[in-house]
Protein backbone atom coordinates (compact mmCIF):
# COMPACT_ATOMS: atom_id res chain seq x y z
CA UNK A 1 0.00 0.00 0.00
CA UNK A 2 2.58 2.44 0.58
CA UNK A 3 4.81 1.84 -2.56
CA UNK A 4 1.65 2.19 -4.23
CA UNK A 5 0.53 5.35 -2.87
CA UNK A 6 4.13 7.00 -3.24
CA UNK A 7 4.34 5.88 -6.94
CA UNK A 8 0.07 7.16 -7.73
CA UNK A 9 1.48 10.45 -6.15
CA UNK A 10 4.66 10.75 -7.68
CA UNK A 11 2.77 9.97 -11.33
CA UNK A 12 -0.32 12.51 -10.96
CA UNK A 13 2.26 15.24 -9.24
CA UNK A 14 4.62 14.84 -12.06
CA UNK A 15 2.23 14.82 -14.76
CA UNK A 16 0.53 17.59 -13.60
CA UNK A 17 3.63 19.78 -13.28
CA UNK A 18 4.76 19.45 -17.21
CA UNK A 19 4.75 22.07 -18.97
CA UNK A 20 3.06 24.22 -16.31
CA UNK A 21 3.51 27.76 -15.34
CA UNK A 22 6.16 26.83 -12.43
CA UNK A 23 8.22 24.47 -15.12
CA UNK A 24 8.15 27.50 -17.44
CA UNK A 25 9.34 29.62 -14.74
CA UNK A 26 11.95 27.34 -13.44
CA UNK A 27 13.74 26.76 -17.00
CA UNK A 28 13.58 30.64 -17.35
CA UNK A 29 15.45 31.58 -14.48
CA UNK A 30 17.75 28.56 -15.50
CA UNK A 31 18.44 30.05 -18.85
CA UNK A 32 18.56 33.68 -17.55
CA UNK A 33 21.21 33.07 -14.51
CA UNK A 34 23.13 29.90 -15.81
CA UNK A 35 23.31 28.82 -12.15
CA UNK A 36 21.52 25.51 -12.45
CA UNK A 37 22.26 24.01 -9.21
CA UNK A 38 20.38 26.59 -7.39
CA UNK A 39 17.18 27.19 -9.32
CA UNK A 40 17.21 23.24 -9.08
CA UNK A 41 17.82 23.44 -5.29
CA UNK A 42 15.39 26.31 -4.79
CA UNK A 43 12.55 25.55 -7.02
CA UNK A 44 12.62 21.65 -5.67
CA UNK A 45 12.36 23.32 -2.19
CA UNK A 46 9.41 25.12 -2.98
CA UNK A 47 7.68 22.19 -4.56
CA UNK A 48 8.80 19.95 -1.13
CA UNK A 49 6.92 23.12 0.81
CA UNK A 50 4.21 23.62 -0.93
CA UNK A 51 3.07 19.68 -1.29
CA UNK A 52 3.63 19.74 2.58
CA UNK A 53 1.30 22.39 3.02
CA UNK A 54 -1.35 20.48 0.43
CA UNK A 55 -1.03 17.02 2.40
CA UNK A 56 -1.42 19.38 5.76
CA UNK A 57 -4.05 21.15 4.35
CA UNK A 58 -5.83 17.97 3.48
CA UNK A 59 -5.45 16.06 6.13
CA UNK A 60 -6.68 18.81 8.00
CA UNK A 61 -9.84 18.93 5.97
CA UNK A 62 -10.95 15.54 6.23
CA UNK A 63 -11.27 16.13 9.90
CA UNK A 64 -14.08 18.53 8.63
CA UNK A 65 -15.37 17.28 5.38
CA UNK A 66 -15.34 13.31 3.66
CA UNK A 67 -12.80 12.73 0.60
CA UNK A 68 -15.22 12.06 -1.25
CA UNK A 69 -16.94 15.53 -1.04
CA UNK A 70 -13.27 16.75 -1.23
CA UNK A 71 -13.02 14.56 -4.46
CA UNK A 72 -15.78 15.79 -5.61
CA UNK A 73 -15.46 19.37 -5.12
CA UNK A 74 -11.55 19.22 -6.71
CA UNK A 75 -13.06 17.71 -9.69
CA UNK A 76 -15.38 19.96 -10.16
CA UNK A 77 -13.26 22.94 -9.48
CA UNK A 78 -11.11 21.44 -12.02
CA UNK A 79 -13.93 21.68 -14.70
CA UNK A 80 -14.90 25.39 -14.13
CA UNK A 81 -11.06 26.64 -14.46
CA UNK A 82 -11.13 25.09 -17.99
CA UNK A 83 -14.14 26.20 -18.68
CA UNK A 84 -12.80 29.72 -17.23
CA UNK A 85 -9.70 29.40 -19.46
CA UNK A 86 -11.15 28.05 -22.61
CA UNK A 87 -13.88 31.20 -22.61
CA UNK A 88 -10.84 33.45 -21.78
CA UNK A 89 -8.80 32.71 -24.67
CA UNK A 90 -11.78 32.67 -27.11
Amino acid sequence: MFWKTVFTTFSMVFLAELGDKTQLATMLLAAESRALWPVFVGSAGALVLSSFMGVVAGEALTRIVSPQVLKSAAGIAFILLGIVMLVRRG
